[in-house]
């Protein structure tokens, strides 16, 4: 229910940008919508991490998110429309 109160916002905002707003991805075996540059990133960080609680883990991607700067984010947009294209070639 959340996801709604922003998704008025959010596409009002992208209109602004005069950008073309593509579809959802279909469903793909091959590429997952964890398998981009910020869940892989983080991934490699948690590799060793143990949590002992929700809090602790919230607490843990909250800061290791402020440890990024902007390019980390630039880098993860610039890589979205090469994913797109395998993701419509994978649905030919």
């Amino acid at each position: 229910m959340h996801v709604r109160l922003y998704t008025v916002p959010v596409k009002n905002y992208l209109k602004t940008l005069d950008w073309e707003v593509l579809p959802p991805p279909p469903n793909s075996p091959d590429i997952a919508p964890s398998d981009n540059h910020l869940f892989r990133s983080m991934a490699h960080a948690l590799s060793e991490q143990r949590f002992a609680s929700y809090e602790y883990t919230k607490n843990w991607v909250d800061s290791w998110i402020a440890t990024k700067d902007k390019e980390f984010f630039r880098l993860g947009i610039r890589t979205l429309p090469e994913r797109w294209k395998k993701v419509v070639a994978s649905d030919e």
